[in-house]
């Protein structure tokens, strides 16, 4: 009896943010689509990182000789009309966007969280004015804004040039023409995040935890930066990994219209957009790049899927 009393007054061990990390982490190993997901697109970052070595050709060495090819042992997927190899120009535009979608992670976190952190924690004024400006430009729609943005910035930079201007021109040709592209994400990819965390904030601000550490006299910034950040991330890292596909997609999209990265830089909107032209006579051209670009959006939204059942158990359904 006694021997029982002892093991029901004995306290609950309380499981550490480490534990509960690793225990999202086997859940997360155990979603098979989110685990191939994550090695195509660690694989798809080394390729990237590694374009120099891993391409079998300059992405700009053409080969008049060999134009329009099929693939074969010498070109594995062929060359386009100016016999540039398409698998090195689809290596190199990997880097294009993977470095899109760092960029919008970059936004999302540096710019969406810690406004949706002031949103919420000190409302008032703070949370009005961040919202309403949330709230203009949602109203706008996504693509119309970053078209419009990325055609007057270029009509600027084609003016005789002052020194700032000097300055962000050539900013837009160390980036191969997309500054417009992240300007553009900049004023877009972190409206959701931001209203997110908000949310999250509103609600756990009020928790008895957030309530005893202001009785033990924290200040605002550690109730922030030790309480309430930790609680926002799980879903700040979802919103993000499914944001990227779209940030992607974006600029896939622009530099379809010509409105993305500049020629000679390859990027997979470019490879498709010269792939259409020429899609009757030599459908590989179009094929390749539409496919790489479908594959790497899918296992973003799949790694989306899973970090969400991962980071969330209560969405899981067995």
């Amino acid at each position: 009896m006694t021997t029982r009393a002892a093991t029901l007054d004995a306290p609950v061990p309380i499981r550490r943010p480490a534990s509960l990390w690793r225990d999202a982490w086997h859940r997360l190993v155990q979603n098979r689509a989110a685990v191939v997901s994550l090695a195509y697109i660690v694989l798809l970052l080394l390729i990237a990182v590694f374009a120099n070595v891993v391409a079998p050709f300059p992405f700009q060495q053409q080969d008049l000789d060999n134009t329009d090819l099929g693939p074969g042992a010498g070109h594995l997927f062929g060359t386009d009309g100016l016999g540039r190899d398409e698998l090195s120009r689809l290596i190199y535009g990997s880097r294009i966007s993977l470095a899109v979608a760092l960029v919008d992670v970059l936004i999302v976190l540096v710019v969406g969280v810690p406004l949706g952190l002031a949103a919420g924690f000190f409302g008032r004024w703070v949370d009005v004015l961040v919202m309403r400006t949330v709230d203009v430009l949602l109203a706008f729609p996504n693509l119309l804004l970053v078209i419009v943005v990325i055609t007057y910035l270029r009509a600027v930079l084609d003016q005789p040039q002052g020194p700032l201007l000097g300055i962000i021109g050539s900013l837009d040709g160390i980036t191969g023409g997309l500054l417009g592209v992240f300007i553009a994400l900049g004023l877009v990819s972190w409206l959701t995040v931001a209203r997110l965390v908000r949310g999250q904030v509103l609600s756990l601000k009020e928790k008895e935890f957030i309530e005893a550490a202001r009785m033990t006299g924290a200040a605002n910034g550690r109730i922030i930066f030790r309480h309430l950040l930790p609680n926002t991330l799980a879903p700040v890292i979802v919103a993000a990994t499914f944001g990227i596909p779209g940030a992607i997609a974006t600029e896939a999209g622009l530099s379809f219209l010509g409105l993305g990265v500049r020629p000679p830089l390859p990027s997979w909107g470019i490879l498709i957009a010269e792939g259409v032209r020429n899609m009757r006579a030599f459908p590989h051209e179009l094929l390749f790049p539409a496919v790489v670009l479908a594959v790497t959006l899918i296992c973003f939204n799949f790694l989306g899927d899973g970090l969400r059942d991962a980071l969330d158990p209560k969405l899981k359904v067995d």
